[in-house]
């Protein structure tokens, strides 16, 4: 998807890079075995496609239950429950944060998808002065739409920060998108570059 700036148009705007974010999050995981989408790469488990299914996640609630629109399709987000509704058991609170046995990358990368059509119809349904309410932020939970299109583009390009580093640890893919690889060293002179730093480093005390 590609959205041109609109000078003044503070939605579209936020919509951009809301874009970009998924965008980028979504590209991190092409050519990658199911394996390697699973492996924790940091010791707090972060893995691609768990980051995938988190942000999926996040985007259902903040678009969805936030403005009294709910997830058409519950049976595939059986883990979203429990981020607000005191009568689901939380057995596992980490759940959207990893892809199961049972659930493949395929179906999670189309899940994604699904939910950026739902969460683009709420942005483009909805002014940016319209009110809701996030069940899990308590007593804060007051919001409008234009606060929570920040929030959602701070989250998820925090993620998408995540999720360049993991895939540079995984097989040395860098890159901004695609068509911009936003990397000054050319992948010959990385290993002197990495030295410098070392030994500059190593100088310090």
């Amino acid at each position: 998807m590609s959205l041109t700036p609109v000078p003044g148009d503070a939605k579209a705007t936020l919509q951009r890079y809301l874009q970009e974010a998924r965008d980028a999050i979504v590209w991190k995981t092409d050519g990658l075995s199911e394996r390697n989408l699973r492996l924790p790469r940091t010791p707090t488990g972060t893995n691609l496609l768990g980051l995938v299914k988190h942000c999926a996640t996040v985007e259902i609630g903040y678009l969805g239950p936030t403005f009294g629109r709910p997830w058409p399709r519950p049976e595939q987000v059986p883990w979203f429950a429990t981020w607000f509704d005191d009568d689901v058991p939380d057995d596992d609170p980490q759940a959207d944060l990893y892809a199961t046995e049972s659930e493949s990358a395929a179906e999670l990368l189309e899940l994604y998808r699904q939910v950026w059509e739902f969460a683009d119809r709420t942005i483009a349904e909805l002014p940016l002065d319209a009110p809701g309410h996030v069940p899990w932020w308590g007593e804060n939970g007051a919001v409008d739409l234009h606060t929570v299109l920040v929030h959602l583009v701070a989250e998820l390009q925090r993620h998408a920060g995540h999720a360049d580093v993991v895939r540079e640890g995984i097989d040395g893919a860098v890159g901004l998108s695609p068509r911009n690889g936003n990397v000054w060293t050319a992948p010959d002179d990385r290993a002197a570059y990495v030295a410098k730093l070392t030994r500059i480093a190593d100088s310090v005390r």
